[in-house]
């Protein structure tokens, strides 16, 4: 088979397993970077469970009709009473008993994966940061295992810094600010801003601590990063963590380079789009003229937070994309239907119920800025297509990443957004429109610091495309990774010979 032009007979061929965790987010990272390590002529099987694979099969098979060394190996979810037939991964919307219920399939699945890891025979593994035990198995088979780290380097940095230094035990309140010590920038934040395991223990705060130690085991970790972004930080975690790591990013970039890929990420095979008409919408926009907004496949708002999107949105007078959720008509659908009939009748604004073609929408030369929840996929997407962002966190890393985007990059304008929550609650905080307001005519206007900021995010882009050129820094990282990982593969024959003579 050909990779960039190079032959890679089949006996020099590196085999590689990649294992995804099942939340949409994570399971497109680590399926992009499986396609990106079969790009440069690896051997690449995914194992995942039947609804898991519909996300993304898609891709696999147009990757596979490309000559690329890639499938899908799906294992039957196994049968936990009370849950559904079909229900193998969650969301904003998933039931804490459901939620519990998926996680005993994963606990049951643990031994057929790694089954199929000893029988599969890889020279190496690829696994999700929520599977800390398959460093255990690569030990056993002697191969290494390189974890997939969500994410930024920055936030991760950060949280490394709360956990050494505890400076958030050192101030009186909540929503007191204090610095981030050992950190390349002058980082501040609140206690409310940080995630409630880091504030008291509890038991993420163990599975965090197992994720951290199975990492400090691990061949090395891969980050969707690239060093134009954050070099800096990526230098400060690997010495801070005393381990390797590769930014081979932007992944997305890298490896949805044609319409068809953008189309179809992260999209059901059953599912409906409406991707031509959303892009015939912005067809009629003016450039930069476009606000989009999406707070990705996690959120969950109350309906006094819905209100007051909208009524911002509206008032502010631009032209958007709003991605909300699917909801029923007995929830917040009544309202929501009747503003987006408003603003459809006005050709001011277009909602998007579930999935978006987001892709295609962020590089559409109509859109000019994101309102985002601060994920990271998002984020690099947006900076990807040159586009700054009203920061808006909700949980998880997203309150470092916002940090990153404001005070590092300045790339982003905060909405306001003060308290963390987990995922699957409403949280307490809400912002009201008049501060979403301030945010939109910051980053849609025309005054110097709007233009700073667009200047600033469409560098950026620049950076992102050339890094994954030939000779860029992120090509240059996975082929030596890639080098790496073939060195070790022959010290690990030569060692058998010698064993046998």
């Amino acid at each position: 088979m050909e990779s960039f032009g190079i032959k890679v007979e089949a006996e020099e061929m590196l085999n590689a397993v990649f294992l995804p965790f099942i939340s949409k987010s994570h399971l497109l990272f680590v399926v992009d970077i499986a396609r990106l390590f079969a790009m440069h002529g690896v051997d690449v099987t995914i194992i995942t469970t039947p609804s898991n694979a519909a996300i993304f099969q898609t891709s696999i098979d147009r990757d596979s009709t490309r000559g690329r060394s890639i499938r899908t190996h799906v294992v039957k979810f196994p049968q936990v009473p009370g849950l559904p037939q079909g229900m193998e991964s969650f969301n904003a919307d998933t039931p804490n008993e459901i939620r519990s219920k998926i996680y005993q399939g994963l606990m049951v699945l643990q031994e057929q994966f790694k089954q199929l890891f000893r029988d599969m025979k890889p020279d190496f593994i690829v696994t999700d940061m929520f599977y800390p035990w398959t460093v255990d198995i690569a030990d056993e088979l002697g191969i290494p295992r390189l974890i997939c780290i969500s994410g930024s380097y920055f936030a991760h940095s950060a949280m490394n810094s709360v956990e050494v230094f505890a400076p958030h035990a050192k101030v009186n309140s909540d929503s007191e600010s204090f610095l981030l010590p050992g950190l390349p920038h002058k980082v501040e934040m609140t206690r409310l801003q940080l995630p409630d395991w880091l504030r008291a223990p509890n038991d993420y705060t163990y599975l965090m601590k197992m994720i951290k130690e199975s990492e400090r085991k691990s061949y090395g970790s891969l980050f969707d990063s690239y060093h134009e972004i954050e070099g800096t930080y990526e230098d400060h975690y690997k010495t801070a963590m005393g381990t390797k790591s590769w930014g081979v990013g932007p992944i997305s970039l890298w490896v949805n380079q044609d319409n068809s890929d953008k189309a179809s990420r992260g999209h059901r095979i059953e599912q409906d789009t409406e991707e031509d008409e959303v892009l015939k919408w912005l067809d009629s926009k003016e450039g930069d003229s476009v606000l989009y907004v999406s707070f990705g496949s996690m959120n969950k708002f109350p309906s006094s937070q819905l209100v007051e999107i909208a009524h911002a949105l509206e008032d502010s007078g631009k032209d958007f994309i709003w991605v909300v959720r699917k909801i029923e008509d007995g929830e917040d659908g009544g309202f929501l239907r009747e503003f987006e009939k408003r603003v459809k009748e006005r050709n001011k604004g277009y909602l998007i119920w579930g999935w978006a073609p987001q892709l295609l929408i962020l590089e559409h030369a109509a859109v000019g800025a994101v309102v985002t929840h601060c994920g990271w996929n998002t984020i690099m997407e947006s900076v990807n297509a040159g586009l700054p962002l009203a920061t808006w966190p909700l949980f998880a890393e997203q309150f470092y990443n916002e940090r990153l985007l404001v005070d590092v990059l300045k790339i982003g304008v905060a909405v306001g957004a003060k308290e963390w929550r987990n995922w699957n609650e409403f949280g307490d905080d809400v912002v009201k429109r008049e501060d979403i307001g301030k945010a939109i005519c910051l980053l849609m206007g025309s005054g110097e610091e709007c233009l700073e900021m667009r200047r600033r995010a469409k560098a950026l882009s620049g950076a992102a495309k050339k890094a994954i050129e030939f000779g860029g820094s992120s090509h240059t990282k996975l082929k030596e990774l890639i080098e790496d990982l073939k060195l070790f593969k022959l010290e690990k024959v030569k060692n058998k010979l010698e064993e046998v003579a």
